[in-house]
């Protein structure tokens, strides 16, 4: 009877040993195949994209400010500069409306469009000051961010609108009311201000710290 018990138990032994083994080794094979840390190792394009998107909201307040000095600088309505950008949407039309009366409201989402612009130029400038001047201080950030600015307000003034609003609306009125200086120094002030807020945009993975022992 003790003999039969024993030797039960050993066999009883023996299969808890085999599944031991099985179970290890398909832990072992788990292990294998278990996906790579979601934290990306390398350049984290989408996160760029977004933080920019919501950073271009400050370069587009700056540069919607100095628009409003803009238009004082040549004697006009402080939005005067809005209204003229609005031709590109209403035309002619945007520069006969009072602004003082039924002009407010359209010159609101002026402003509001102009906003979203400059957001949507975030995403631009953000990705490329991530790429090409991360690693290197303000000054870097300030040149590259320049260079771009000076650029998108070339291809927009000169290689679309120039061509593009005659086209759709019949005149050129944005190329042809808004100063040269004006215009350069909106898109640089835009430019600056992505540069000056870089920092609030950086990705900085979360990591768990182990708990220390007391």
């Amino acid at each position: 009877m003790d003999r039969t018990t024993r030797a039960d138990k050993l066999r009883e032994l023996e299969d808890l040993r085999a599944q031991v083994a099985k179970l290890e080794a398909e832990l072992g094979e788990k292990d294998e195949h278990e996906p790579a840390d979601w934290r990306t190792s390398g350049y984290y394009l989408s996160y760029y994209a977004t933080a920019g998107f919501f950073l271009g909201m400050a370069g587009a307040l700056t540069s919607l400010l100095f628009n409003v000095f803009g238009s004082l600088f040549v004697q006009q309505h402080p939005l005067y500069l809005i209204q003229v950008y609005l031709t590109f949407g209403m035309g002619e039309r945007a520069l006969a409306a009072d602004v003082s009366s039924d002009g407010g409201l359209a010159l609101a989402i002026g402003c509001c469009l102009y906003v979203g612009t400059g957001m949507l130029l975030g995403v631009l400038f953000h990705v490329v000051l991530t790429r090409f001047a991360a690693d290197g201080g303000l000054v870097k950030r300030l040149l590259v961010a320049t260079a771009l600015a000076l650029a998108v307000w070339v291809v927009n003034y000169y290689l679309v609108l120039s061509w593009l609003q005659p086209l759709m609306f019949g005149g050129n009125w944005i190329v042809a009311k808004v100063p040269v200086l004006i215009a350069a120094m909106t898109h640089l002030v835009f430019g600056w201000t992505q540069a000056l807020v870089y920092p609030w945009g950086l990705y900085e993975p979360y990591r768990v710290e182990a708990a220390q022992g007391s």
